[in-house]
């Protein structure tokens, strides 16, 4: 008598990742289909030799959609949405490998993969000049104002000009990056008045200004180690007369009278003399036809 027997197989052993920890450093600039991490680096084996069958989580609030995996049966993980270092510079991610698809009812066993994401900051960013002001709270634009100055005609000037809002100053925005600011001026320097320290930034006159016109100076400031990184700021420098003089009132003291009753911008008159409005003016000896 023979007699034939069929050992069957059954599903008792859990699938195995031979990495169950990975760490991957990824550059805020990858392209959008990118592939982070290799499929040979995350496929998990089963003794059983069941069909393996993954999914892909993240622990990290506001970080979904970022990072996907090929197929339900490929685990290579690639860039799904463009990175932003402002948004988040870390995530972790979960891959789940199971013998049975989610939504079968059989008996299942799991393995799970950790993988850390960590995002670094890429040269992404032209300098900015200071202050500036966030564009609608967007943390990756920064909008400046112009700076101004003013010299005094036919008068030579050996220190750093005074600017408003405040000397002429660039930041790296890649802040882990932090390149070196190197300035420039590159256009309304008419003869050469004006000279811009290349390290500091401060604004220097070179001779004296002699017409009253003004200048529309316009200052570069570039990156060291990337030339193709910079911005440009505008600098407007009035030519005026020397102040010798502070402005007086023509008057100490001026009286007027006003009416109950009047209404919002309604003339404020001379006392004693309620038919004409009452004018306070100002006098300086510098400016006589002013």
């Amino acid at each position: 008598l023979e007699i034939l027997v069929t050992v069957l197989n059954e599903n008792d052993n859990s699938p195995v990742f031979a990495q169950p920890n990975l760490t991957r450093d990824v550059p805020e600039d990858t392209k959008v289909d990118t592939a982070i991490v290799a499929r040979e680096e995350l496929s998990a084996t089963d003794a059983d030799l069941d069909t393996i069958y993954y999914e892909l989580a993240t622990t990290v609030q506001d970080t979904d959609g970022y990072f996907a995996i090929r197929g339900v049966n490929n685990p290579e993980i690639y860039l799904q949405k463009a990175l932003d270092y402002d948004k988040f510079n870390s995530t972790t991610l979960l891959l789940y490998a199971r013998d049975r698809p989610v939504t079968s009812p059989d008996r299942t066993h799991t393995a799970t993969a950790t993988i850390t994401i960590v995002i670094k900051q890429s040269d992404t960013r032209a300098p900015w000049f200071l202050p500036c002001n966030y564009l609608h709270n967007d943390t990756s634009v920064c909008i400046s104002s112009p700076y101004s100055g003013r010299v005094n005609i036919s008068e030579m000037s050996t220190d750093p000009l005074l600017l408003e809002p405040g000397p002429i100053y660039a930041v790296d925005p890649d802040y882990t990056i932090s390149d070196r600011i190197v300035y420039s001026i590159v256009g309304g320097n008419t003869d050469g008045v004006f000279s811009v320290d290349a390290d500091t930034g401060n604004l220097t006159m070179n001779k004296i200004v002699t017409s009253p016109d003004s200048f529309l100076l316009q200052v570069m400031a570039t990156q060291v180690s990337n030339t193709r990184k910079y911005s440009v700021a505008t600098v407007e420098i009035k030519v005026i007369s020397k102040s010798d003089y502070p402005p007086y009132f023509e008057k100490e003291v001026y009286d007027g009278t006003v009416f109950v009753g009047l209404p919002q911008r309604s003339f404020v008159y001379q006392a004693g003399d309620p038919s004409t409005p009452l004018v306070i003016t100002a006098m300086d000896k510098d400016f006589p036809d002013v």
